[in-house]
């Protein structure tokens, strides 16, 4: 269940709760607003983002300079991904550079952002990577973290550290013995091998 509520599955969540009797620590509509919140901004509209969060929750960007910056960069980022270089350039010198002289660790990151206005046919840019859907996607991320906190959830799902400790578990225990081992994380099936590699049968592996 955590998984689902803090990726956003929504209807998986609801499901899982359904047919395992165990009721959702969170409202799940809640996860619909964070999810629409995620896909505006992983479709380029920043301000339809921002209008969201605030109807949710003002304090949640009101509280950390760092996230609203980010999100005004990503905001800078379309605005020079769709042309439209001069409302950028006004954009960055009434919103963003105010910001900057408040906190001096920003300049980098805004020198950063506006060097794509140099390089804006070159594909070569060393800047090229803001243009990358992946800077959508931590944009994004970034901001559903905030949320979950302000609802005093995790930020972070506990499943792909579960598995990382049971793959350590499994490569530790290899060195030692004979054992239902996990090999394919997609379906989980438990295969036993002997000392040559031939899959066994459980049942046989274990008398």
């Amino acid at each position: 269940m955590n998984y689902l509520v803090v990726e956003g599955y929504k209807d998986a969540a609801e499901q899982f709760s359904t047919e395992s009797g165990l009721a959702p620590t969170v409202d799940l509509q809640s996860i619909q607003e964070r999810m629409d919140i995620r896909h505006a901004i992983q479709s380029g509209d920043v301000d339809t983002a921002i209008d969201l969060v605030n109807d949710l929750n003002p304090e949640i960007l009101d509280t950390n300079p760092h996230l609203f910056f980010h999100l005004q960069q990503q905001r800078l980022i379309e605005l020079i991904r769709n042309g439209a270089y001069q409302e950028a350039l006004e954009f960055a010198s009434e919103e963003m550079a105010p910001r900057g002289e408040e906190h001096p660790e920003f300049l980098e990151e805004l020198e950063r952002t506006m060097a794509l206005l140099a390089f804006q046919d070159s594909i070569d840019s060393p800047v090229q990577d803001l243009l990358h859907p992946g800077q959508r996607q931590k944009t994004a991320s970034e901001l559903n973290a905030a949320i979950l906190m302000s609802q005093s959830q995790e930020k972070d799902p506990k499943l792909p550290n579960l598995l990382k400790m049971l793959a350590w578990s499994q490569e530790q225990l290899d060195e030692r013995m004979t054992y239902p081992k996990i090999e394919n994380w997609v379906k989980a099936d438990l295969v036993v091998r002997d000392e040559n590699g031939n899959s066994l049968d459980e049942d046989v592996a274990m008398s």
